[in-house]
C-alpha cells in the first residue's frame, strides 16, 4: 500500500515514535486548554494521586503538574516518549512530583481506588472512549475525576470525505450528546464539556509539525514509509482545515459517583 490514505496503525511503532518525539505535543491541545479543564476539578491536595494516560512526551502533563498539587504519573506505551517525559520533568524541576513510566492503558499498574484524577488528552481513542471510561473507573477513588479530550462530531450529518476518514481511522467517534451519555452510563456525573479551540490544532499542533515533517523527510530521503507517514499527516491537516466545522476534540470531565 503506497498512498496518503494509509492509517497510522499500519506503520512501524518505532517510526511513529521517532516522528512524534520531535514535537512538543503529539496531538491538538494547549496550556490554556489544559488549565481550563483543570479548573473543573475540585479537592486536589498535596496527597492527591494523578495519572496521565497516553502522556506522550508530557507537553500537557507538565502544565498539569505546574497548576495542580499532588503526585503525577505519566504512562505511555513508547519508552522513547517516557525517556523524553522524564527528562522534561527534570529540566522543569518537577522530578520529585512527576514520573513517567512505560505501560499500557488497558492494563494499568495502579491500585484499585488509588487515584484522585485520571487525565488523558487525545489518547483515550487507543482503547476506546467507552471502554476507557468503564475500565479506568475502578482505579479512581469515590468522588475522583476523569478528564479526557476525545474526537467528536459537532453535527449529526457531515460530508462523505470526512465521515469516511473517521470511520476508517476511529469508527467510535460520536456526537457530543452521545459521548456525554456514555460517560453517565459508565457511572460518572458529567461535570463539564467544552470544545477545544481551533488554535489547539493550528498553532499548537500542526504548525510545529511542519518543520518536523521536513526534517523527517530529509533524514529518510526516498524512504517510502517515511513519505507515506508524512503524507498521511498532511492529509489529516488538510481535512481539518476543510471540515473543522463538523468535528474536533472535546474535553469531557466527569466525577465518579
Amino acid at each position: 500500500m503506497s498512498n496518503e490514505n494509509k492509517t497510522i496503525y499500519e506503520f512501524d511503532f518505532n517510526f511513529i515514535c521517532e516522528y512524534f518525539a520531535s514535537v512538543e505535543r503529539q496531538g491538538p491541545g494547549s496550556p490554556e486548554t489544559t488549565i481550563k479543564a483543570l479548573s473543573f476539578i475540585d479537592n486536589l491536595t498535596n496527597e492527591s494521586r494523578i495519572a496521565d494516560l497516553g502522556c506522550g512526551t508530557g507537553g500537557q502533563t507538565m502544565v498539569l503538574a505546574q497548576n495542580a498539587p499532588g503526585q503525577v504519573t505519566g504512562l505511555d506505551l513508547f519508552p522513547d516518549f517516557v525517556h523524553i517525559f522524564n527528562r522534561n520533568a527534570g529540566q522543569l524541576g518537577l522530578q520529585n512530583r512527576v514520573k513517567g513510566i512505560v505501560g499500557s492503558m488497558d492494563n494499568l499498574p495502579f491500585g484499585k481506588e488509588s487515584l484522585n484524577l485520571i487525565w488523558s488528552e487525545g489518547a483515550i481513542y487507543n482503547i476506546g472512549f467507552e471502554r476507557g471510561l468503564n475500565e479506568w473507573k475502578q482505579y479512581l477513588k469515590k468522588g475522583g475525576y476523569i478528564a479526557v479530550s476525545e474526537a467528536s462530531w459537532f453535527t449529526d450529518e457531515r460530508p462523505d470525505e470526512i465521515n469516511d476518514f473517521w470511520m476508517e481511522n476511529y469508527p467510535r467517534i460520536d456526537t457530543i450528546p452521545n459521548k456525554v451519555a456514555q460517560m453517565q452510563q459508565a457511572g460518572y456525573v458529567p461535570v463539564a464539556t467544552f470544545i477545544i479551540p481551533e488554535n489547539c490544532w493550528t498553532e499548537h499542533f500542526y504548525a510545529p509539525c511542519h518543520k518536523a515533517q521536513e526534517e523527517f523527510l530529509k533524514k529518510y530521503p526516498g524512504n517510502q514509509t517515511a513519505e507515506e507517514l508524512i503524507a498521511g499527516q498532511r492529509r489529516e491537516e488538510r481535512l481539518y482545515h476543510a471540515y473543522k466545522d463538523f468535528y474536533g476534540y472535546v474535553f469531557y470531565i466527569g466525577k465518579k459517583q
